[in-house]
């Protein structure tokens, strides 16, 4: 599976393609049997590239700082996530953490040798997918939470209108989401929509 993956290489605009660091890491793809779709600079147009190519991975090859790399591929990246490894020279702390925050998956220094660059991908490739599940049962949760706010509003509104009881308020939140086949947060909001507009 990871070696049919489409990768994008990214350079900072500045520094050549022709670099020895540029030729090590696209021999080491190429040995490794990936594809590379396109060598690009970091600028303005990246974000419309990565969109039209649709890279599974992207790789950014930066000699040094390459905080407006990461700025462009952060903006090129935030709607629709992949995961980035980034090959450098910079040892810096700070840079380091600025790339990982940033959604880089695997920040290597010095470290660009051909017989490194399959098992690199493969480490970057595992923790950026153990990230995006993490993100999604966040997300959930996060989801399920504001459901069940919703539904205790709503509940509470029932039972302050009608002077029910609590089990009697849900009860009859579940009545109403059966029969007109919704959700029962569904219900809730349509409720609390009404009582919104009627004040």
């Amino acid at each position: 599976m990871s070696r049919h993956l489409r990768i994008l290489v990214i350079h900072p605009p500045a520094e050549s393609e022709a670099s020895l660091r540029a030729h090590a890491l696209h021999a080491g793809l190429k040995e490794a049997g990936y594809q590379i779709i396109a060598s690009l600079p970091a600028d303005l147009h990246l974000p419309e590239q990565i969109a039209r190519l649709q890279p599974d991975m992207i790789i950014i090859d930066a000699e040094s700082d390459a905080r407006d790399v990461l700025e462009h591929i952060v903006l090129a990246t935030r709607n629709e996530r992949r995961p980035i490894v980034m090959f450098t020279e910079d040892e810096d702390t700070c840079a380091m953490e600025a790339a990982l925050e940033a959604g880089v998956s695997a920040y290597i220094v010095a470290g660009l040798q051909a017989e490194r660059i399959k098992p690199v991908l493969n480490v970057a490739l595992a923790r950026f997918r153990h990230e995006q599940k993490l993100r999604e049962e966040l997300e959930s949760t996060r989801h399920k939470l504001a459901e069940r706010k919703v539904i205790d509003r709503a509940k509470g509104l029932l039972m302050l209108r009608h002077g029910l009881s609590e089990d009697q308020a849900y009860q009859k939140l579940r009545t109403l989401a059966m029969n007109k086949n919704l959700k029962l947060a569904e219900v809730a909001q349509r409720i609390l929509d009404v009582e919104d507009l009627l004040g």
